[in-house]
Formats: structure tokens, sequence, C-alpha cells
């Protein structure tokens, strides 16, 4: 069975904390399943936990709650460290750092809401992916 390789943005990670209702709350309840591979790297980690901080208060857990997920997801995933950098290839330094994540683990997919940041990283053989259409992509949707 083909396990995917991925990296999920953090636009990804933060929209699953903010409702239970969508495809990237139902991508991270699927983090356990043998379908994929969560890949992190301890920048993208840190931007995750700073992106979910921000929200307390405007979100229904606290910083416990997040610690809880966070760690939950480290946990779950592969861990990498970047020993090289192409910058710049994309318009945000942030997304940069996800592709740089994505080439180094060798992954397919960046699974992300926004899909036009990533123009271009085909070259690098990753293709950005919506949650949903990743979802579709693994069975589950």
């Amino acid at each position: 069975m083909n396990v995917h390789q991925i990296v999920i943005d953090t636009n990804v990670f933060v929209s699953a904390l903010r409702s239970q209702l969508g495809a990237s709350y139902k991508l991270l309840s699927l983090i356990k399943s043998t379908k994929f591979q969560v890949n992190l790297s301890v920048p993208l980690v840190l931007e995750y936990e700073a992106s979910a901080k921000k929200m307390i208060g405007g979100i229904a857990l606290n910083e416990k709650e997040i610690d809880d997920i966070l760690n939950f997801v480290i946990s779950k995933a592969k861990h990498w460290q970047i020993h090289y950098l192409w910058r710049p290839q994309l318009k945000d330094p942030g997304d940069d750092m996800v592709l740089e994540l994505a080439v180094n683990a060798n992954c397919e997919y960046i699974v992300t809401y926004n899909l036009s940041d990533f123009k271009g990283t085909d070259k690098f053989g990753v293709i950005p992916i919506t949650p949903k259409n990743f979802l579709q992509l693994i069975g589950e949707l």
C-alpha cells in the first residue's frame, strides 16, 4: 500500500482548530491512519504553535489543549532537519520553509488552502492540494 508523504500547511492546521466540521479537521483526525505520513520540521511546528496560540479566546481551545494537539501531531509525524535552502522560490518566506521541508522529506503533496502560493512547486515533484481533494484522493471523502 502506498503511504502518501505530506506536509500540512499552517492554514490547514489552524482551520482544523477552528472547526470540527471541515476537511482540515478530518485530515488531522486521520493522522494515525496508514494512508499518509505527516512530515514536520522545527520551524513549521513553531509556526503552527504561534498561529494557533494567537487564536486563543477566539476558538474553543485553551493553551493546554493546543499544546496537547501539537504534541499529538508531533508524535505521529516524521521529523526532518532541513539541511539546505533554496530561497527564494515562492513569494512568501513561510511558504519557502514548507516547500523546503516537502522536498527534503520527498513529499508528494503540500496540503494547503493557498494553492496559488505554491505555484511552481511541481518542478520539485511536489503538488499543492486542498484538504478536501487530498481526502478524496485517499478515499476518505
